[in-house]
């Protein structure tokens, strides 16, 4: 786990200082490998598509491991996965790119690089919100947290998951879109419910909560695969527009959606903190026993 919180803490400061390194990320080899399946379909071809990538890695891990500088190799080959798994771009770059759009009509083209899905982003401090946390989760939580249980290997899958069920231009067979959708949901779902906790506890934990509650409340027993995360967006919603919580008891709402993106991003990065803090704790905490 050390290792990992040293390649994660790593990774996060090369992106920082070179945004274009997430850029430099090419699914080619993927989506050719994909193709080549077309004979088989549905969860079979799901399989054998996520199988041999997250194999390979496994592989790779641990002929590094038996070379005479197995520790050092074992490291750069980590830290190069997760860099690939940050792609296709910077989240932090596309919230720049936002900012410093000169106008409403530029900042809202700048907005929609948010959505991997090619979902259109209507330019209004909720959907931006929303948007903002699917993009925080998906390029950077869920990668982190999948490569803190399970190394690269499960960093890898999620992305490649991720790619395989919410990239349309995959040309996937209906019962493979269906369970590779469904593969997608359900490595999302145990980031995202730690994510809209974390923001409850850096942010507006009432509204949040209440948010979160109220869409399990609501959902289908087979959400967690079937439908997606949605809770993490009503969750991001409800805390964009309960701001402040005044002392006689009113809400004041926020319409604004730059002071919106600029407040949202602030309370990610407390809970990006909050995150490797935690994960600090855990290895500290395994030296001391």
């Amino acid at each position: 786990m050390a290792i990992r919180l040293l390649v994660a803490l790593i990774a996060l400061g090369l992106l920082h200082v070179a945004p274009q390194l997430a850029r430099w990320r090419g699914d080619g080899l993927f989506r050719r490998w994909v193709a080549q399946l077309a004979d088989t379909s549905g969860a079979g071809r799901v399989l054998l598509a996520l199988l041999l990538p997250v194999a390979a890695c496994l592989l790779l891990s641990w002929l590094f491991a038996r070379t005479p500088a197995g520790a050092l190799l074992q490291l750069l080959f980590a830290l190069v996965v997760l860099l690939y798994c940050f792609g296709p771009r910077e989240f932090e770059s596309d919230l720049e790119a936002i900012l410093h759009a000169p106008d409403d009509p530029r900042r809202e083209v700048a907005a929609q690089a948010l959505a991997d899905d090619g979902r259109t982003i209507a330019w209004n401090a909720p959907e931006l919100g929303v948007a903002i946390a699917y993009a925080a989760l998906r390029r950077r939580f869920a990668v982190l947290l999948w490569f803190f249980l399970l190394g690269p290997a499960g960093a890898l899958l999620y992305r490649l998951g991720q790619t395989l069920g919410r990239d349309d231009a995959l040309l996937l067979d209906g019962g493979s879109r269906t369970v590779a959708r469904y593969v997608a949901n359900a490595l999302d779902w145990l980031p995202a419910q730690l994510l809209t906790f974390t923001l409850a506890v850096v942010g507006h934990w009432e509204a949040v909560i209440s948010a979160w509650r109220r869409w399990h409340s609501q959902a289908a027993p087979t959400s967690w695969y079937g439908s997606g995360p949605g809770f993490l967006g009503a969750a991001a919603q409800a805390d964009v527009l309960i701001d402040i919580e005044a002392g006689d008891g009113y809400a004041e709402e926020y319409s604004d959606p730059l002071a919106e993106l600029l407040r949202l991003r602030s309370a990610l990065l407390r809970a990006l903190l909050a995150w490797l803090s935690l994960v600090a704790l855990i290895v500290i905490g395994g030296w001391v026993s």
